[in-house]
């Protein structure tokens, strides 16, 4: 018999939750299959069987659990059941299935039973917004008609319905709300706000869009230009990229940047290492690599430690502005917001013009307003100039040797 403890997770790490079982009481399991997912304070996890065997489980699901307490065991001695052992492959037969017309094809996709589909087809109804309440999803006579008689409300539930639901906090969204808290309560954090002219980024990434992706592999996103500019700000404004340590500031000389990502289980912040040092095509390919590993919750201590800056995006979900909170012991964070068509006053003329609200709150023990402003006005800068990042200047003053 084999005992499966709960591994370290990481420094300051203690306890950890078992969110669920993948592996039933009782079932044969192989060496390295997943046996169940563990969620700590940072992120999500799983453990794997050391033998193969019969799985004992331990602890339940929603226990919290120590590091070096026992998750389950694994009869290692017991025979492995018949059917379990494996077969020899048999043949893969294709049946070929006649195709019904385009103008049926399209009722025939929609799992609802023969009458409600006749109802949706004379009605011309979208089925989009209907939820079946019927044998494993389907769509029925009533659903249909009660989506006619009411639209808006979903069949099957009720209305003016007073329910309430608890649910106990996960780890991951109790660190989360500590460390808001934190970040409010023990810094002087101030937001100072700016607007910057989209379009020569839009136009850079219309015209070369397909061809980045061509030679890269990766889609060329807004993402990448913000970093960049980010970066070479931070490496002139040197009190931005610091934090504050007891009594003493931390300076940087590299810039580990810290992209916001919400995922299923709440929002986490996976970092960026040396992103001063990327390109534009190594910044991209990072950022949809912790973006995939996010929604799956297989992000790692390591991914999510650290971080000298952090970028978040409210503007995917439509904010047009907010003032972000820092991410404590960092110093400073920049917002990116919804981009939206506005009229400005370009040389005397009124011009409709893409725009996006940007927004920094800084640590004002540590950033002073002049710094603040003018790590904002500079990102500002390159981002409405985007040939600027390349050399961090003016090409035009680099070839005058201004």
């Amino acid at each position: 018999m084999i005992d499966v403890k709960v591994p370290p997770v990481g420094e300051s790490i203690n306890e950890v939750t078992l969110i669920k079982w993948l592996k039933g009481d009782g079932l044969w399991v192989e060496r390295d299959e997943i046996l169940c997912e563990l969620e700590s304070e940072k992120a999500t996890f799983e453990l794997n069987a050391e033998k193969a065997g019969i799985l004992k489980h331990v602890a339940a699901e929603g226990a919290t659990l120590h590091i070096g307490d026992l998750a389950c065991s694994i009869d290692d001695q017991a025979a492995r059941p018949a059917s379990m052992q494996p077969e020899v492959a048999k043949p893969i037969v294709v049946e070929e299935k006649v195709l019904p017309e385009a103008s049926a094809s399209k009722h025939a996709e929609v799992k609802a039973t023969p009458l409600a589909q006749n109802i949706i087809a004379d009605k011309k109804v979208d089925t989009t917004h209907i939820h079946g309440s019927g044998s494993m999803g389907k769509i029925t006579k009533h659903d249909v008609l009660s989506s006619l008689e009411k639209p808006g409300v979903q069949p099957g539930i009720s209305l003016f319905s007073r329910n309430e639901k608890r649910e106990k906090m996960s780890n991951l969204r109790k660190t989360v709300s500590r460390r808001l808290v934190e970040a409010k309560n023990t810094t002087a954090m101030l937001t100072t706000f700016n607007e910057v002219d989209m379009g020569g980024i839009m136009d850079l990434r219309t015209k070369y869009k397909d061809a980045f992706k061509e030679k890269h592999g990766v889609g060329l996103g807004f993402m990448s230009f913000f970093t960049k500019a980010v970066c070479i700000a931070l490496q002139e404004w040197k009190s931005v990229n610091a934090y504050i340590d007891a009594e003493e500031i931390i300076y940087h000389d590299y810039c580990d940047i810290s992209i916001a990502v919400s995922a299923p289980k709440g929002l986490v912040v996976p970092v960026i290492r040396n992103a001063e040092s990327l390109s534009m095509a190594e910044i991209e390919k990072s950022v949809a690599t912790l973006a995939a590993k996010a929604r799956d919750n297989k992000l790692s201590i390591e991914e999510m430690t650290g971080g000298t800056f952090t970028i978040t995006n409210g503007g995917v979900f439509g904010s047009l502005m907010s003032t972000p909170i820092i991410n404590i012991p960092q110093s400073a964070i920049l917002g990116m917001h919804k981009i939206q068509d506005r009229p400005m006053a370009i040389n005397g003329q009124v011009v409709i013009r893409p725009m996006m609200y940007l927004a920094l709150s800084y640590d004002h023990r540590i950033i002073d307003g002049r710094e603040s402003v003018g790590f904002l006005v500079r990102v500002k800068e390159l981002l409405e100039n985007p040939m600027q990042l390349l050399a961090a200047q003016d090409p035009a003053k680099l070839l005058l040797e201004l």
